[in-house]
């Protein structure tokens, strides 16, 4: 008694042995067990709710951290933070090779199953380069693709495109700077500031993706195929003066006409 007079302890807190957390809180932790066992998506606040319409008063600070504690508290989902892009005016350019713009699409099958488009048109004449379909179409499928238009068309001065994850990839990135090709992403949320490929898209949903109904990948590619020829060579273009993109600003090319034999 002496000694803990001289430490200034009390006797009944220094011989108490403090209580386990589990002990302390085991009421709350089966109140708990009993709500997620039976509602598994519900969220701390739904859980708080019951409890209280339960009669059980408990500070809701103290069921918080037995919440947490349990490891019970669901991940919110969080927006994907984009960096700060520059403003990117649409200049019209006057030669072909200056910008192409390129966008991705989403469908489906009749049976239900998903597909992309990959969508590349010339900003200069609105020419279509290509339209790559399939499944999925990562970064190294995209370069491929790129690739083989450069081949053909040569390498263009810049790219305008979106803040996709394929397109925002160290391996495109990276690809492009060894290709000298300027990468010009638009701000996140504004389309806008790429209204060619947008505009290209509008009439490739009406003319093609809304007008069919598409059993395979397959007849996805030959339809569109087929619709390109006559979108570039044949349909009247209204920005164009009313005549197709091939005449309006014809093209030097090493395999003419690469839109036919991209899927052969």
């Amino acid at each position: 008694m002496r000694a803990c007079q001289i430490a200034g302890l009390s006797r009944a807190a220094y011989y108490k042995r403090p209580a386990l957390a589990s002990e302390r809180d085991a009421e709350v932790i089966d109140a708990l067990n009993a709500i997620v066992t039976r509602h598994g998506r519900w969220g701390f606040w739904k859980c708080f709710a019951r409890l209280r319409l339960d009669g059980r008063c408990w500070n809701k600070k103290r069921v918080h951290r037995i919440y947490c504690d349990m490891g019970l508290n669901m991940p919110r989902r969080r927006k994907k933070r984009l960096p700060d892009r520059s403003r990117q005016p649409l200049e019209l350019a006057n030669a072909p090779n200056r910008c192409w713009a390129l966008d991705f699409m989403h469908d489906a099958l009749y049976c239900g199953r998903r597909f992309r488009t990959l969508n590349v048109i010339d900003e200069a004449n609105r020419e279509c380069l290509t339209i790559e379909i399939g499944t999925s179409i990562p970064s190294a499928r995209l370069i491929r693709v790129l690739s083989r238009l450069i081949d053909c068309y040569g390498t263009p001065n810049a790219i305008r495109l979106d803040n996709g994850p394929e397109l925002v990839s160290q391996m495109f990135t990276e690809w492009a700077a060894a290709k000298s090709i300027a990468i010009r992403y638009i701000q996140p949320g504004k389309p806008n500031q790429n209204a060619f490929i947008e505009r290209f898209n509008r009439t490739y949903r009406t003319e093609v993706l809304d007008a069919y109904l598409f059993t395979n990948l397959e007849q996805v590619q030959a339809i569109t195929d087929q619709w390109l020829i006559d979108y570039n060579e044949y349909r009247p273009h209204e920005a164009l003066g009313n005549i197709p993109p091939v005449q309006f600003m014809p093209r030097i090319t090493t395999v003419p006409n690469l839109y036919r034999t991209m899927s052969t």
